[in-house]
């Protein structure tokens, strides 16, 4: 099949690039993801670079701002799949001065080793997934660390030289209680880093969790201390000097993570890799997700693409405003305007602003609309309140 988006890529400044492989499998994870033993990951790296080359044209034609390695599991590749993978790419693209390179590691997967190859790479930031320093919790969620051992990642980062970090924390957690939560949010702040990544647990089909959850044996705190764990993260964080900037992210000023504000602004950005996600040309993009799968249609086709749509005018404004609402200081009336010639406020949502203004979910200025607190707490609930309906 002739896919637009490849007959006319359009230029874009962010990279994602998806590392399908564990050496775990967590018991709410639900990207995609498969145990690294027996899998083909040599030639899976040799695949990525393949599909990498498709875009060559359209990968020199500015400098890249940001670069995203996620997974899975990137940090289970070796030193050598890392350098071969990360060279390939170092010789398509180039990167801009202030460039974000982002790479997603587990705390038992860092070496020193593995830490310098990153470094001499261009990786400059890091993003470790924690998620708890309670022990037990670790490994009822499924973990294969411990606290001790993601704390003495942490410091052995900071001494190869990232000074850029940040690390994933997960509430509501099955028997999690606030001042549990508490202890994991006061060691995180402890280790005093740049960012942190906080998120509620989601249930997902197809993970252990949601079929523990079916079956009634998932001990979940309640909405009520959800929403307190929620109110003590947001208040702890701020406390301590990092931006509350996004609903799950904060920040010291200036640490903010470019790469998901590309996503959150609308940008375009490639994506590769098994099960990958893309926007470019005005198309959302997948490639395909089984290994075997997306080896075939590289090595066929030179690229994964199983899937694109292409957004009209209608869903172009309705992802404006969900993902731009995510944003603490929410979507832009002028940057709105630049992109669609209308306000939204006045041209298209005034009744569905009105009724959210009425019940204090947001707050409307002469310059942008942003959610209150309260709307942080029901986000997804005021989301789908900027559905366009069909005439």
């Amino acid at each position: 099949m002739d896919y637009q988006l490849l007959t006319h890529q359009a230029d874009s400044r962010s990279i994602y690039i998806h590392i399908p492989f564990c050496s775990h499998i967590c018991y709410y994870c639900d990207f995609n993801k498969v145990y690294i033993e027996g899998q083909p990951v040599d030639q899976y790296v040799d695949s990525l670079i393949r599909e990498m080359q498709a875009y060559r044209d359209a990968l020199a034609r500015q400098p890249i701002e940001t670069i995203y390695i996620g997974g899975g599991t990137p940090s289970t590749l070796t030193s050598d799949q890392l350098e071969r993978l990360f060279t390939a790419l170092n010789q398509l693209i180039t990167l801009a001065p202030d460039y974000e390179f982002t790479f997603e590691t587990n705390p038992n997967d860092i070496t020193a080793d593995k830490l310098e190859t990153l470094k001499k790479v261009g990786v400059n930031r890091l993003s470790m997934g924690i998620q708890s320093f309670d022990d037990n919790l670790l490994e009822k969620i499924g973990r294969t660390h411990r606290a001790q051992q993601a704390i003495d990642a942490v410091k052995l980062a900071q001494e190869i030289g990232f000074d850029n970090i940040s690390v994933d924390l997960i509430f509501r957690l099955p028997g999690q209680s606030l001042a549990n939560f508490k202890a994991s949010l006061d060691q995180a702040l402890a280790l005093d880093l740049p960012h942190y990544s906080i998120y509620s647990l989601i249930l997902e089909q197809k993970t252990v969790f949601y079929n523990l959850m079916r079956q009634g044996k998932l001990p979940l705190p309640s909405q009520d201390e959800e929403a307190d764990m929620f109110e003590l993260a947001i208040q702890s964080m701020e406390k301590s000097g990092r931006h509350h900037y996004e609903i799950s992210n904060y920040g010291k000023p200036g640490y903010e993570s470019k790469h998901n504000l590309a996503y959150w602004d609308n940008s375009y950005y490639y994506g590769f890799g098994a099960g990958a996600h893309g926007y470019l040309n005005g198309y959302r993009y997948a490639n395909h997700g089984p290994i075997q799968h997306y080896l075939k249609a590289v090595e066929d086709q030179g690229h994964a693409i199983i899937h694109e749509r292409y957004l009209d005018r209608k869903q172009e404004i309705e992802e404006e405003m969900f993902l731009g609402l995510r944003k603490h200081k929410g979507v832009s009336r002028q940057v709105f305007k630049d992109r669609f010639g209308c306000d939204f406020y006045e041209d298209i949502y005034k009744d569905t602003i009105d009724h959210l203004l009425d019940q204090d979910l947001v707050v409307l200025t002469a310059d942008r609309l942003y959610l209150t607190h309260h709307g942080m707490f029901i986000g997804n609930e005021v989301f789908q309140a900027f559905l366009i309906d069909e005439e």
